[in-house]
Formats: structure tokens, sequence, C-alpha cells
């Protein structure tokens, strides 16, 4: 395996190179990319400078003839030098936006990642950090309980140190003030990303009353601590065990470091192939299971068997392509490549869905072809697929570029962004170079639990049927407070195995995701089988049966990709808090028929 290490540039050699920068963008002036009214990164302020004086343009983007004072020789020379300057930035500027000059001093003079954090969070509206001073004064929360239509709400951040040298999670949480907690969401987020980007699910998803919020950076990402990242097993299936290890034991660590008996987890993309093996790790702890267009559902031969070869083709380039804007802002009644089970039948949803890549008997030449559920695949390069397996990932690159570290960035970031407002746009941009450039530690998780084409090692489908199905030694009440001793005593015998009874799973995918929503599928139909047969099951107790609440479901998300929770934030927020809704509901009621414990209100 090939070892990584952050590059390092000794002071003299980078004021040299900053230097050397500054002399080349004298002569070679940033154009934009293809898009005119691209002016992200401070663009905008420095052609604003170059702009000959004579010239004055309308509040429109497009500047047609007549919008200027120029005559039409002096317009043509200037568009003449326009494409010189984009011809001298080279081929690729189209796909690395961000100029030379701009890249190099946003490396010298960049923000940290905990700021660049809290720059991305001051867009949560409404919302307000909890402090000693606006804590102790009541005038001051009463002010602050009026500016929130929907009650007063404060949020907190928080390192909380797990055991061992160099462990602990960043953690981002919102409570509302003067209720009682009832429930509690967990967000985690995918590879290499960080609880920030959740910043428009913040705020619409604490309305509903009796809800606190966490989201955590996890171990080896985010701004959470990154201690080396090592595995010792020899065999795939032991490094897979212990690379999920690695995430889902600091998480249980968390949550008993929180007293949090029970919760409903969220994660997305990795977050969410890691929610599901926590779920069979540590059961009996969920509520609800959120997966938003989760890595890791179907299954690939090529990337199960360890003596075959590594898979050749994926959707997973789509991740770097896929425009935003394009999908956000789509004109187009066409739909995306989930569009087909969006429109099905819900009678037909299975035949639509479970027909990506089988073959369409209405062909007439009887070739193999796919449906429009089914995402598009691109080949795999002979050279992608052997830094993935040599654990090459893509902030490893970004460090070892020095000065061109923010521009390698922006070829993801002004895609993935583009269809949010300037500022926003470009407090995503830092924050995203902030944590990509910090030291490796989980990011080199990835081959361990992925093959190339963020195809899983250990295919969730083949496991999502026994979530919320296992035998735990007591109830999840009385663990937490006997987890201290060593073990039973006579005076205090432990209590009688209990069987999980289920508990809800809902998948999401974006109608443009490059997750295929027909993994999410054969899961719910593996799951509904399963509940099917716990309900048919002679050997269940009558409690068992009352407390059967296992189920899914899938939702689409309209004008949305593979971050669906960014990209249509209304409508992902909407179905989020329904399910929040329904699982306080769903509490309450079992808690009235005794079969949950009450919570100290109730009592």
């Amino acid at each position: 395996m090939l070892k990584t290490y952050p590059t390092a540039i000794s002071l003299p050699k980078r004021l040299k190179l900053a230097s050397a920068v500054g002399r080349f963008n004298s002569t070679n002036s940033p154009s934009s990319s293809s898009d005119p009214t691209y002016t992200q990164f401070g663009y905008r302020q420095y052609r604003r400078q170059q702009r000959p004086a004579s010239i004055t343009t309308t509040p429109s983007s497009t500047m047609s003839a007549s919008d200027t004072t120029l005559p039409p020789s002096s317009s043509r020379a200037t568009q003449t030098k326009a494409e010189k300057d984009s011809k001298a930035r080279g081929a690729g500027s189209a796909f690395f936006p961000l100029g030379y000059k701009e890249a190099a001093q946003q490396w010298w003079s960049s923000v940290t990642a905990r700021q660049a954090e809290r720059n991305v969070l001051s867009f949560i509206p409404f919302l307000r950090e909890a402090t000693a001073d606006n804590a102790s004064t009541a005038s001051q929360l009463s002010d602050l309980a009026n500016a929130d239509p929907f009650g007063h709400r404060v949020w907190r951040q928080t390192m909380v140190p797990l055991s061992g040298k160099d462990r602990a999670l960043n953690e981002f949480s919102i409570e509302r003030v003067g209720e009682q907690v009832d429930d509690t969401l967990v967000m985690l987020h995918g590879y290499g990303a960080g609880l920030g980007f959740f910043y428009k699910n913040y705020e619409p998803l604490t309305r509903v009353p009796g809800w606190k919020l966490y989201s955590l950076d996890m171990l080896g990402m985010g701004n959470s601590a990154r201690p080396p990242f090592k595995i010792h097993a020899k065999d795939q299936q032991g490094k897979i065990r212990e690379a999920e290890a690695w995430f889902i034991d600091a998480l249980e660590e968390w949550r008993k470091a929180r007293k949090i008996e029970r919760f409903t987890l969220m994660g997305h993309s990795l977050g969410g192939y890691l929610a599901v093996s926590y779920a069979l790790k540590y059961p009996g702890r969920l509520n609800k299971l959120i997966l938003a267009s989760p890595a890791g559902i179907p299954e690939d031969p090529w990337a199960v068997n360890a003596a075959m070869p590594e898979p050749e083709e994926s959707a997973y380039g789509n991740e770097f392509t896929q425009d935003q804007e394009s999908i956000v802002n789509r004109e187009t009644p066409e739909g995306g490549a989930n569009t087909a089970f969006i429109q099905a039948d819900p009678k037909d949803k299975k035949a639509v869905a479970s027909s990506a890549g089988k073959p369409n008997n209405n062909n007439n030449n009887g070739t193999n072809t796919k449906k429009d559920t089914a995402p598009p695949r691109r080949p795999i390069p002979g050279w992608a697929s052997w830094l993935w397996d040599a654990n090459v990932s893509p902030f490893s690159i970004v460090r070892m570029t020095g000065p061109l570290g923010p521009r390698f960035v922006s070829g993801w970031t002004s895609r993935r962004f583009n269809h949010l407002p300037p500022d926003e746009k470009e407090a995503l941009h830092t924050y995203s170079y902030s944590l990509f450039r910090q030291k490796g530690s989980g990011e080199y998780v990835l081959p361990y639990l992925l093959a190339p084409g963020a195809f899983a090692r250990s295919p969730v489908i083949n496991r999502i049927q026994d979530v919320g199905r296992q035998i735990i030694a007591q109830s999840p009440s009385s663990s937490s407070s006997s987890s201290s001793s060593s073990g039973s005593t006579p005076e205090q015998p432990a209590a009688a195995p209990i069987r999980e009874a289920g508990f809800p799973i809902v998948f999401l995918y974006g109608e443009n995701d490059w997750m295929d929503v027909a993994g999410g599928y054969a899961a719910e139909e593996k799951i509904r089988k399963r509940v099917e047969q716990a309900l048919t099951d002679q050997t269940r107790t009558e409690e068992e049966r009352k407390r059967e609440n296992g189920s899914a479901k899938v939702v689409v998300i309209r004008r949305a990709g593979h971050h669906l929770y960014i990209d249509n934030p209304d409508e992902f927020n909407e179905v989020v808090r329904k399910e929040l809704e329904e699982t306080k509901e769903w509490g309450r009621r079992m808690r009235a028929e005794g079969l949950l414990p009450p919570t100290p209100v109730e009592k």
C-alpha cells in the first residue's frame, strides 16, 4: 500500500512561489469560466478594477453593444483580449475556474478550518449561539425568543473528548430552550465532508418541538481530531470490520458521553453506510434510520470478491462533473435519472426500479440497455483504480499541490455549489478547502470499505434485513446504568435478553442522484419481507408483536442530486421533518401502552 504524507514546503520557497505566481498573473490575467456571470473567489472585484473607465454596464449580466460607450472597434478589441486571456490560462481553465493568483493568495492567507466552519454556520437564520451572557440575562432571553418565530433555540459547539490519544469529535448541537427533550436527532456527513454542509437543514429541522439535534464530524474528518489511521487485519473481512469500527466505535463512545439512550440517526453517503453498520453492531439504540443517498447499498461482484479485478465502470465520476445549477434550476420537464421511478404507478415501482441494466424487451436488436433509473456509468481509468487501491486520496493531491490546492478544489466546488448565492458559494469553497488540506486521517478508510467507483466491499443490501432484528442482552434503559460494573451480581441479576422489534428505515435519493435508487428499492423489499416474517413468527410474544415497528420507504427528492440536502433543502427538510413528527408520535403511543419507559415529564 502506498502511504502518503502531507507536502512540506519551507517558508522561503513558499514566498518565492507566491511571488512567481504573482508575476505570472501580472501578464496573464485570470479569466472567468465559460459562464460570463461567474464572479466567485474575488474575480468580480479584480475585473472591476481592470475594466476601462469608459465602459458602463447595465444591471443585466449579459452586455449588448448598446450597453457600452465604446465604438464597435474598441468592443471587438476588448473581446479579442479576453479571448487571448482565456487561451493563456490553458485548456483546463473551464474545469478549474479559480485563477492562479487567487489560488496562491488563498493558500497563503486562508482562514483556519474552525473559522471557515463558523463562516458557513453564520448563514443559519434565527438561531443564536448559547453564551454565558445571554443565558444569565432574562431580558436578552426574551429578545431572542421574540426574534425566533419558532421558539427560543440556541446552538453550541463542543469538542467531545474520547478515550485514547488524539481522539475527539467536533459536535454542533441545537436545543429548544425551556422545552423537555423527548427525542434526539444525530446527523452524520459523507466522506471527507463536515457538519457545515448541513447549514441549510439545522434551522428547519429544529422547528419540531421536543427534539434536540446533534451534528457530528466523524473521527478523522471535518474538524474532529485526526489520529493516525491504521488497519492491522490481514483478511478482507477483518479489514472491513476494523475500518467500520474506527468510526462507529467513536460514535458509540460519544453517545455514552452524552447519556443518550435512544435516538434517530441520519447519515449522508458514507455516513449512511456507517449508520447501518452502527445499527448492526450496537442494537437497541435507534428509533429510526434515515439514509440520505447512502453509499454501498447495491452489490457489485467485482468489488465483493477479493480474487476478482476491480470494477471497470461506475457512476462515481458524476460527483465531479455534475453541474448543480442545471439540476436545481432545470427548466426542461424531462427530469433526472430517477424520474421514471417518481412517475411510475406505486404498483409498478418495483419493475421500474429493478429494470436498470436488464435487456429491454422492446428493443428489436436484443441489445442490453439501461432504463432511465440507472445513473450513467463511465469507464474507470486504470490510473484512477491504481490511486484508489494505493490509498492516494483526492485530499492528498490537494495537499501536494500546495498553492494550486484551492484551484484544484474549485473544480469541485464551482459545480457543486454554483446554484447558491455568491457569498454562500464562496464560504463553502473556503470551508471545503480548509477541510481538504488538513492532515490525512479518516480519509484513508476509503479503499477498505469501497472499491474503485464507490462500490461496497460489504454491500448493505446483504445486511439490511438484519437491521433492527438483533438479540440484545438487556434493555437499553438499563444498559447504561450497569455499564460501569464489571458484571452481574446475585443481588442485581442481569436483565433477560430481549429481541429488537424493528424500526423504520427511510431511503432518500435525489432525482439526479448518481446513487441508483434501485438499490434503495431492493433494500426496501428485503426489509418488508423481514417484517412479514416477524409478524407471522409463532415464537414471538404478544408484547413483541405490539412493539413491532419495522418498515421501509424510498423517497426521491426532486431537482436534487447526490447532495440532496443542499440541492433542494426545502423539500428535503419537509420530508425529514415529517419523519421526526411520526417518530415522536410513535414514542408517545408506545409509552402510553407501557412498552417504553416514560419521559421525565410524563413521570
